[in-house]
């Protein structure tokens, strides 16, 4: 599959987008000249509760492409279970039931273990600027097609659009001090978190967003983590939970996908294919921040609110790195397309992460230098 445009264009795509479709709002002139046809239809339904965050950024997705296209591709967006159960989007986007989906191949890991670094987790220590330019310009596009039509034979064309982090540890009924306070705890966490917390001795539970709490309050789990301050207060794990604990390294990055049913891809004509190719990377940034400041937000109300929100113990953390290092490591060892993978973030992380970190100032230096005493996590 050849590589899509380049970042500096889809940075540019996202301006243009961003001041005409949402500053000029319902006045924007059509990108493309209106048909005389009939528009295309989408059915695409998400793995999202529909008033999750994740959701925004799938309707964030659907007005990016249908104002780019000028209306000629309109899409019927559909929360989770509406028409299939969320962790069932990628196969009913093969089956065509669905044309499309907003999902995450996190979902899927026991189809292909390779979808963990596909998507999320340590990643060598790329964050979300990283992760972006591995994928598009490191050959990461490249690679999660490959694993869907090559190694799964699957009738899809996958995006990865929507970034959803850095996420929390989460959330527990008492508090978490060392690593032995969660051993014997049953504890909801996704994918690559799952994995690692299971080798470490820690029952780990993989639950939809929609059932989390339920099963808090029924102590079918001990503790969980779902995405963010913000999602979490409107899922209500702060009612059931006082105890919220941040960062968690199981998805410092973590990205998902729009992932569209091969045919109905083929379909289109090659403009309405581009323009979908850049309404998803400028999505992804226009995403990024708004996550940031909503979630930056409600931690505030949380706080206000009297949730105890902590450091994760630094113990916690490094275990979960060296046991996360180790199971990829023997995944690697096994698995020839999981090694392409990991070698492939290895080369791309080799140079723009020590870069980074020699050359771009850090974080904490001059953000201190101006907020220090406005820190609540110490």
């Amino acid at each position: 599959m050849h590589r899509l445009v380049p970042v500096s264009a889809a940075l540019a795509f996202a301006l243009v987008l961003s001041v005409l479709a949402f500053v000029a709002g319902t006045h924007v002139a059509p990108v493309a000249p209106a048909s005389a046809q009939a528009p295309i239809r989408w059915k695409v339904q998400s793995a999202w509760p529909p008033t999750s965050i994740v959701q925004d950024a799938a309707k964030l997705l659907v007005e990016m492409i249908e104002k780019g296209s000028g209306g000629r591709l309109r899409i019927d967006l559909l929360p989770a279970g509406a028409v299939v159960p969320p962790f069932e989007v990628q196969d009913a986007v093969h089956r065509g039931v669905l044309d499309a989906g907003h999902t995450t191949p996190g979902y899927i890991i026991g189809k292909l273990k390779a979808f963990i670094p596909l998507t999320h987790g340590p990643l060598y220590g790329m964050d979300f600027i990283d992760y972006f330019g591995w994928y598009w310009e490191g050959g990461g596009h490249e690679l999660l097609n490959e694993a869907y039509q090559q190694r799964l034979k699957m009738n899809v064309v996958s995006l990865q659009v929507h970034p959803e982090g850095p996420q929390a540890m989460g959330w527990f009924k008492k508090e978490i001090r060392r690593f032995e306070d969660m051993r014997g705890l049953k504890y909801r966490i996704y994918a690559a978190g799952a994995e690692v917390y299971n080798k470490l001795g820690i029952s780990a539970v993989v639950l939809p967003g929609g059932e989390i709490v339920p099963a808090l309050e029924r102590g079918v789990i001990d503790g969980a983590e779902w995405i963010n301050c913000y999602d979490d207060k409107i899922l209500g794990l702060d009612k059931v939970a006082k105890f919220h604990y941040a960062p968690g390294m199981h998805e410092p990055v973590t990205v998902g996908e729009f992932i569209i049913n091969k045919r109905r891809w083929d379909e289109l004509p090659a403009d309405l294919k581009e323009i979908v190719k850049l309404a998803a990377q400028a999505a992804y940034w226009v995403h990024f921040v708004r996550f940031q400041e909503k979630t930056a937000r409600a931690c505030q109300e949380l706080l206000a609110a009297g949730v105890k929100i902590v450091k994760t113990a630094e113990e916690l953390n490094r275990r979960f790195l060296q046991a996360y290092d180790e199971i990829a490591q023997a995944d690697a060892a096994k698995d020839d397309f999981y090694r392409k993978v990991v070698e492939s973030q290895k080369k791309y992380a080799a140079l723009v992460v020590p870069y980074r970190l020699s050359y771009w100032p850090p974080y904490h230096f001059i953000a201190e230098h101006y907020w220090k005493d406005k820190v609540w996590l110490r």
